[in-house]
């Protein structure tokens, strides 16, 4: 058992050689149904960064699916990746990241992936959180103290499993010392390039983005694509305060706090949406709200009373005279019912 123990702690650290060359070492948690997306999106630029043209040689960076069982892992779309190797010692790598799931499986880490990245994180390998992957890490304990980033689509699941927190929706991904999380989907991408930046180098970043025919490297805090608004801008701080007011839908903050979030002054966001919008960010914030409980009101069963609600409103009177002065009706003669008296005088 003894001998067995140390053949396997020094096949572990065998790797320490080829260090010399690899400058970006990266194991990989994937979740039972995990997001193949997200996990593609950074293994390939890690395997464009890792060699000349397209050959995919792991020589510049190298990168492990790890396992506790061995069993083949199957993704949310139904496609299995089988792992490479088993858990054995976390500093072989310079990274561990955990590709999250469905949020509605609910199914935490194993305990043995679990002592894995408690043991990474005692010894000082950075662990990412990757789609849901904050969310698995928080549960493990292991994001206390730490700012994380997850997608706009998964606020309101984070701060129900979460209570008291309140996660990064309006970044694509955050670094916060040795804890590192992404929206997901492209993102994913652009936190590998950011990684390979840092281990290998610019060019090499670029060359992967480039070749997945994706965009230059964003930096961590480009916004979020988010709901699809009607307002449109290239203003970086507008679209900010813009994503900002997308995650406070139902419980609305004022324009003074979005600013103090943003780190400016409330005239100053004023400015900034009058010169891209032609509007005020009080008027946009209100249509934000509207057009989120129009489309409810379309393509949903809630009643309208309980939209109101989702939507930041005082009560379905209060969203039927808004909505009324925006669209021209109410919401009850848009699905196609009789409006009760009082909503409509």
């Amino acid at each position: 058992m003894t001998q067995a123990t140390s053949q396997s702690t020094t096949a572990l650290r065998k790797p320490v050689a080829r260090q010399e060359k690899t400058r970006l070492s990266v194991g990989f948690i994937l979740a039972k149904r995990f997001t193949l997306c997200a996990f593609a999106n950074f293994v390939d630029v890690l395997r464009l960064a890792a060699d000349e043209g397209d050959r995919s040689r792991p020589i510049l960076c190298n990168w492990t699916v790890l396992s506790d069982t061995m069993d083949p892992i199957p993704s949310s779309s139904g496609i299995s990746v089988h792992p490479k190797e088993r858990l054995g010692d976390p500093r072989r790598f310079n990274y561990i990241v955990v590709v999250g799931g469905l949020i509605e499986d609910g199914t935490d880490l194993s305990a043995g992936y679990q002592n894995f990245l408690q043991e990474a994180a005692a010894a000082g390998v950075p662990l990412v959180g990757v789609c849901t992957g904050a969310f698995l890490l928080h549960r493990a304990g292991l994001l206390d103290g730490y700012r994380s980033c997850v997608s706009w689509f998964s606020h309101s699941d984070f701060k129900e499993q979460f209570d008291g927190l309140d996660p990064v929706t309006d970044q694509i991904f955050v670094v916060d010392r040795d804890r590192l999380t992404c929206a997901g989907g492209v993102s994913s991408a652009h936190l590998a390039a950011y990684l390979v930046d840092k281990h290998v180098g610019t060019a090499h970043a670029n060359k992967s983005l480039h070749i997945m025919i994706i965009d230059d490297a964003h930096q961590a805090e480009k916004p979020q694509p988010g709901i699809p608004l009607d307002l449109k801008t290239q203003n970086p701080i507008v679209q900010r305060a813009l994503h900002i007011m997308q995650q406070n839908i139902d419980a609305p903050i004022s324009i003074q706090e979005i600013a103090q979030r943003m780190g400016k002054s409330k005239r100053q966001i004023e400015r900034y949406f009058r010169l891209s919008l032609e509007t005020s960010p009080q008027v946009a914030f209100l249509n934000i709200r509207l057009d989120l409980a129009r489309h409810l009101i379309l393509t949903s069963q809630k009643s309208v009373a309980q939209i109101a609600v989702d939507c930041g409103f005082c009560d379905s009177s209060h969203l039927s005279r808004m909505f009324r002065r925006r669209y021209g009706c109410t919401p009850q003669v848009l699905r196609g019912l009789p409006a009760p008296q009082e909503q409509v005088a």
